[in-house]
């Protein structure tokens, strides 16, 4: 687990640029940062992995205060994908994915293998890709290459700073879909920061909103769009529609669904969690028993039953 205590962050003329927040962020869970340019969002990244030293308060990750880390054993239990990608462009695709591999002293055999898994997962054949320079790929393939290096030696934590900004809509769409893939495949600890609002909630178990160096409210994205704390939270998502969430995660924030464990989960077939509502109601069809997803970390299983329930609470607008 992470958590943030009382963290601030002031320079030496008195410029505050974090007002002693506080938040956690659950193992498995995709907890996103948003807010508008100059709310502290990626400064407050950047303390996770040592890059800023808060002024005041502390951060915990597994128990302990990051200042007590050694910096280099700290980072090699994070991965971080920035918004310029920072690919090494004199080193192949192949060796970029491996280069955190190489610093745990990794045998080349293994580097290898796992780049090229990874390059497949992501519809980036290996035989084509692996021996290819970063200058040979387009700004959407880099960034699927800047992801799976972050991935690639499994850590702990996932840093997204801003990492789709600079990308065309439908690239940025398809990275997002990657990042869910790779959330719910791994059930990998992420913390993204943007300030795309819609981003936000398509991404997030839960959001943290900022603003003016302060934590307006942390919530799940439905909670923020139903109860927004105040005025600033409510500006930043008004005219988003609820149903602009996927189906999976409404179900969780209405509750009707289940949580379970991967013994009975194994049993029953799996779903994507942003399945649409005429596809749930499809493969429902299909097998009576009930689905099984992966969302926030959690196993869900789904029936007819609760989608029918759900729908007559409230939700028929999403058929």
């Amino acid at each position: 687990m992470i958590e943030y205590r009382d963290v601030g962050m002031h320079y030496s003329d008195d410029t505050q640029v974090l007002h002693h927040i506080n938040f956690t962020i659950e193992d498995g869970e995709l907890f996103v940062l948003v807010g508008p340019s100059g709310t502290g969002k990626t400064t407050a990244l950047k303390m996770l992995n040592g890059l800023v030293v808060p002024t005041d308060g502390n951060i915990y990750f597994d128990g302990k205060r990051i200042k007590e880390y050694d910096i280099r054993k700290l980072r090699l239990q994070m991965g971080y994908v920035l918004q310029n990608i920072s690919l090494f462009p004199n080193l192949t695709i192949e060796d970029n994915i491996g280069i955190q591999l190489e610093e745990m002293k990794r045998p080349t055999a293994e580097r290898k293998q796992i780049a090229a898994d990874l390059l497949n997962t992501v519809g980036l054949p290996a035989e084509k890709y692996a021996h290819r320079m970063p200058s040979e790929l387009s700004g959407g393939e880099q960034q699927r290459v800047g992801i799976i290096r972050a991935i690639a030696a499994r850590p702990k934590v996932v840093l997204m700073d801003e990492p789709f900004s600079a990308l065309d809509p439908v690239s940025r769409h398809n990275l997002q879909d990657l990042v869910l893939q790779i959330h719910q495949k791994y059930n990998s600890t992420i913390l993204f920061v943007t300030h795309d609002m819609n981003e936000a909630l398509r991404l997030g178990d839960r959001i943290g909103v900022m603003a003016e160096g302060d934590m307006q409210q942390i919530a799940t994205p439905q909670a923020l769009l139903d109860h927004p704390a105040n005025d600033i939270v409510r500006s930043f998502f008004s005219g988003i529609s609820k149903t602009d969430k996927p189906v999976v995660e409404l179900l969780k924030q209405a509750q009707t669904c289940t949580v379970i464990d991967e013994s009975e989960a194994q049993s029953l077939p799996q779903v994507d969690a942003l399945i649409t509502t005429a596809d749930l109601v499809t493969t429902l069809r299909q097998h009576p028993d009930g689905v099984v997803t992966h969302s926030g970390g959690r196993l869900f299983k789904i029936t007819m039953d609760d989608l029918l329930d759900f729908l007559a609470a409230g939700g028929e607008a999403l058929v």
